[in-house]
């Protein structure tokens, strides 16, 4: 298995070619993609070839409309280790160019699909668009692959709750702070990359030391305290995130800062990751020190026996 990013106009890798190929910006990589990768694997199973996923980099919207690009829900690399994880043998990443952007659906088809791939299945979800201004759909395709003698599969949406699983639909949740149906419609807790900053050690000369993180790539969810599962070095900690201004020192500044339950060290410069696992409250002012480390107390236990729980 592996990943490979190349400019959209070269010649993918050996491996990459003449297999069956699901394409998609893949946000997220929750339960609707999910589905289309069990397709994906079955297809190629079934002639012999390798499974690909084909995405790109920068998501298209943020080269086109950069003010309209919502925040990503997944790094790069998270994107293409979880869609291996799902069962693609070969993760390919195209940079995306305002000239491959500019590829009309058929042109596009026939010079990425056809001519450099040399794909023999294509997958793709219902709403499958391709091309300038995404001009070409599932119809179009299937005329396309028909043409050119190669299968396609068309996978329908994953429905939750009565409604389909999106990459819109998580980040509404998020937004709002709901963590737990976000894991619901990702497969997975909600992952948060950064790095360790400087903060004003408050939590620490309260006795509950934080990780201010900075450098964040991907969506950060709604105000909070939330419990969290925080991997540091290879290993995994409890832990109690605080999202939000800090209202009992009059602060207005949006921070994230993570306190690691039983962690002892420096964490700064360091690279972080927490999985959100559920919502404790909202935040808010205390009347007085003492009334903050008693519900600071009260949080962390929370998040711990949370956080130890064998699944979430």
């Amino acid at each position: 298995m592996a990943v490979y990013t190349i400019d959209w106009n070269a010649t993918p890798p050996g491996d990459c070619r003449q297999g069956a190929v699901s394409i998609g910006n893949f946000d997220g990589v929750h339960r609707g993609h999910a589905a289309l990768l069990a397709q994906l694997r079955r297809q190629a199973d079934a002639f012999g070839g390798p499974a690909v996923a084909l995405t790109f980099d920068p998501h298209p919207v943020e080269l086109l409309r950069p003010d309209q690009a919502p925040p990503r829900l997944t790094t790069t690399e998270d994107r293409s280790q979880l869609l291996l994880g799902l069962g693609a043998d070969h993760v390919l990443v195209l940079r995306a160019t305002r000239e491959m952007l500019g590829l009309r659906a058929a042109d596009f088809f026939a010079e990425v699909i056809q001519k450099r791939l040399r794909a023999r299945a294509l997958v793709e979800g219902t709403n499958f668009g391709f091309g300038r201004g995404r001009e070409g759909n599932v119809a179009m395709l299937a005329e396309l692959c028909k043409s050119a003698g190669i299968g396609l599969t068309v996978v329908p949406p994953v429905i939750l709750d009565g409604i389909e699983v999106s990459s819109s639909r998580i980040r509404v949740a998020l937004t709002s702070g709901n963590v737990r149906e976000a894991a619901a419609l990702l497969g997975r807790p909600y992952r948060l990359h950064g790095q360790v900053g400087s903060g004003q050690r408050r939590g620490q000369k309260l006795g509950f030391p934080t990780a201010n993180l900075e450098q964040m790539l991907t969506l950060i969810p709604g105000d909070g305290v939330y419990a969290v599962r925080v991997s540091h070095e290879g290993t995994m900690w409890p832990g109690a995130a605080n999202i939000g201004p800090n209202p009992t020192f009059s602060e207005n500044v949006r921070k994230v800062e993570i306190h690691l339950i039983g962690f002892q060290g420096d964490l700064y410069g360091k690279s972080l990751a927490a999985d959100f696992l559920e919502r404790l409250r909202d935040t808010r002012p205390f009347k007085d020190r003492a009334e903050l480390i008693e519900q600071l107390r009260h949080d962390i236990e929370q998040a711990r026996y949370i956080a130890n729980e064998p699944e979430v």
